[in-house]
């Protein structure tokens, strides 16, 4: 296309016989200075074709397009039309030029058949420089900070050159110095960087200088204390004094802290101490404050003031993350501190005045006794302290109501144990955690229970565990309904009122109780002012007791009657089992217990009467018939073995009355085939019997 278009030129050269080139030249140095609200022009020239198209771009952007000698108007934007003005020659104009112009400008000229010619400029507006302020960043020059800043400001201005000076010296970059776009930075500032530094700023069409004095804050240096007199104690009644001082500016103010109390100001940093006491020994501390920077420095000196710690030293031990024990001990105040340490546990660690002593838990240091041996100048003691495993326990299950009309089980489990047992706790096989029905305490020794279903008491299965590091105690917990575990009854002296007392199992949920009757009315007045009194053959509820009640007292009663109490345990609205029924008043008919077991004793009475009139009869026949048997005389020697044999049965079993008539006859050997109803009669008493004649005969 270059070689067409150069074949065009020529065509058009040949046909117009003179015009070969298009050129556009600059009137004026390329780069253009102006004042604000002045008028400049940027001036060309151009040769070689009549009446070229023109074109003024603004950076890239074009903002006056024209043909010379064209009666048409130039086509500027609307918002420019009162700045830019463009020449019949194609020179641009700015009138009243703002900042807002200062740019890159570019003319382009166009000629058919010809190369487009074009030149650039620079236009560069400026203000005359006003107002210069110099300020410092921050507000106060500290030595010691990473940067100190003095930056300057002005109502209005260009600047095209900016000069520090320190002194009157010119200050240029370096290690110290930082010069930066309308600033100097100090770097590392020190106390010599105090004095009066200047700022010269210049454009084409002014120069401003303007001063400021800096002073260096610093301070407090390190602070040098002195006890006068110099020794390394003091006794009570001695008297001394310590200096505090360190340079610095402003001087630096001193104040005395003693322990926690801070003592009065003091002239110059001297702190005078007359007749000092032993309560007076320790560590001074001195501040000194630079009332300008809030700088502060701190430094101690130590009084000593012989005197022997108070009381006697203490021992405990303590859990680390329940896996460690951390024997401590501590014997407070005195000068100079107690030396302390366990001799079974370590005699290398020793500390002052407070030790800790950490050690892996083992069984051998369960119930073990280790002592502190605690040394003093003045005295030596020594404390006793015991580690040891947690121990059974009995969990305590509270059952309460909350405000929205819930049952909330509140179950505390706490094992003696040193150092104090950790509590967890599960349900089932599954651990509980902190949630909206399960609240555990701080110290994770109870566990809530809100909303709690009794009617689903027996799956409430709970556990929980003590334990720290020298082992653990469980305790499984089955929540149970309402439930009375024991209940009884005792009357006042005249019986007319009656307390009534229960208790409940340890894992009973129970909420509140029922008291309730069944008999005769309690006395009460009408409004005839007559007692009255009705009868229920029925249990019904006379008193309503909340949860944590274990008693109640019923009067007016009438001790010439009968009544019966119970206690109903409720879990809101679930009732338990009622307790024993309690009895009081006057004997009365049978109970139905005594009637029932009469009823089932009749029959074996008839029965029993039956076998006794058999008895009888039979005896009285059997006695009949040994009265009609031949009676034999009987010797005297058998006379006497008889009378012998007798005696030694009366004094060895009951006696029976022997029948008149003579001796008894043999048993009948035939019962003994009785059957064992048959036999239920005793049978008469074994009597030997009488000796034969023929014996006598013989």
């Amino acid at each position: 296309m270059r070689g067409g278009a150069s074949r065009a030129q020529s065509r058009l050269s040949l046909s117009t016989g003179a015009y070969c080139e298009l050129v556009v030249s600059p009137a004026v140095p390329a780069l253009v200075n102006a004042l604000v609200g002045s008028n400049v022009t940027l001036a060309v020239s151009f040769s070689g074709a009549p009446d070229p198209a023109v074109t003024w771009l603004m950076r890239d952007l074009p903002v006056v397009t024209w043909t010379i000698t064209s009666t048409t108007p130039p086509d500027i934007a609307e918002n420019r039309r009162n700045v830019l003005r463009i020449e019949a020659n194609g020179s641009l104009t700015f009138v009243n030029v703002t900042l807002g112009y200062a740019s890159n400008y570019t003319i382009e000229m166009t000629k058919s058949g010809l190369r487009k010619s074009s030149t650039n400029f620079t236009l560069e507006v400026f203000e005359n420089i006003q107002n210069v302020i110099l300020s410092a960043q921050p507000d106060f020059a500290i030595e010691g900070a990473d940067r100190f800043t003095l930056q300057y400001s002005m109502l209005q201005g260009v600047v095209v050159q900016q000069m520090w000076f320190f002194n009157d010296v010119e200050v240029k970059s370096n290690s110290h110095y930082s010069v930066e776009e309308r600033s100097l930075v100090i770097l590392r500032p020190n106390r010599s960087d105090t004095g009066r530094y200047t700022v010269l700023l210049t454009n084409p069409f002014n120069r401003v200088t303007t001063p400021i004095n800096v002073t260096m804050l610093y301070g407090p240096d390190e602070p040098i204390l002195e006890a006068r007199p110099t020794q390394p104690f003091y006794l009570s009644g001695d008297s001394l004094s310590v200096s505090c001082q360190a340079e610095g500016f402003p001087q630096p103010t001193a104040q005395w802290v003693f322990g926690t109390q801070t003592l009065p100001e003091h002239l110059n940093g001297v702190l005078n101490l007359a007749h000092v006491q032993t309560n007076q020994g320790g560590t001074y501390t001195c501040t000194l404050l630079n009332e300008r920077t809030k700088e502060e420095r701190q430094k101690s000196i130590i009084l000593k003031v012989y005197e022997k710690p108070s009381g006697n030293p203490m021992c405990s031990v303590q859990s680390v993350n329940n896996v460690d024990l951390q024997y401590h001990c501590w014997w407070p105040g005195g000068t100079p501190q107690a030396t302390l340490y366990f001799p079974e546990l370590s005699d290398a660690s020793r500390g002052a005045e407070n030790f800790s002593l950490t050690l892996n838990a083992s069984d051998n240091l369960n119930g073990k006794t280790v002592t502190c041996m605690a040394e003093h100048p003045v005295e030596q003691n020594k404390c006793n302290v015991t580690a040891s495993s947690p121990i059974q326990f009995l969990p305590d299950v509270r059952t309460t109501v909350s405000s929205e009309g819930e049952i909330v089980v509140a179950i505390h489990c706490v094992s003696k144990a040193s150092p104090q047992a950790v509590v967890s706790w599960s349900k089932g096989n599954g651990g509980l955690t902190r949630e909206t029905t399960y609240q555990i305490s701080s110290d994770t020794t109870q566990l809530e229970i809100r909303d709690f279903n009794v009617n689903n008491f027996l799956l409430q299965n709970y556990a929980c565990t003590c334990r720290n590091p020298l082992g653990s105690q469980r305790r499984d917990i089955q929540l149970r309904g309402p439930s009375i575990s024991h209940s009884s009854l005792l009357p006042n002296h005249n019986g007319t009122i009656v307390t009534l007392t229960w208790e409940v199992p340890p894992t009973s949920v129970v909420t509140g109780f029922g008291i309730q009757m069944k008999g005769p009315g309690l006395l009460s007045k009408n409004r005839n002012g007559t007692q009255t009194r009705g009868s229920v053959n029925t249990f019904h509820t006379i008193q309503q007791k909340p949860g944590p009640v274990r008693r109640a007292d019923i009067f007016v009663l009438d001790p010439n009657l009968t009544y019966r109490f119970r206690v109903i345990p409720k879990a809101l609205m679930t009732e338990g089992e009622p307790s024993e029924v309690h009895r009081i008043g006057p004997a009365e008919g049978l109970s139905g217990s005594a009637i029932a077991g009469i009823a089932a004793g009749i029959p074996c009475s008839l029965i029993f009467l039956a076998l006794l009139g058999s008895s009888i009869y039979f005896c009285i026949h059997w006695n009949k018939n040994k009265n009609r048997q031949t009676r034999y005389p009987v010797s005297r020697a058998v006379e006497k073995r008889l009378s012998r044999h007798s005696q030694a049965i009366t004094t060895q079993t009951t006696p029976h009355n022997l029948q008149t008539g003579g001796l008894k006859a043999p048993p009948d050997y035939n019962r003994s085939q009785l059957t064992p109803s048959e036999r239920s009669v005793a049978l008469p008493t074994f009597v030997p019997p009488p000796p034969v004649r023929v014996a006598t005969t013989v």
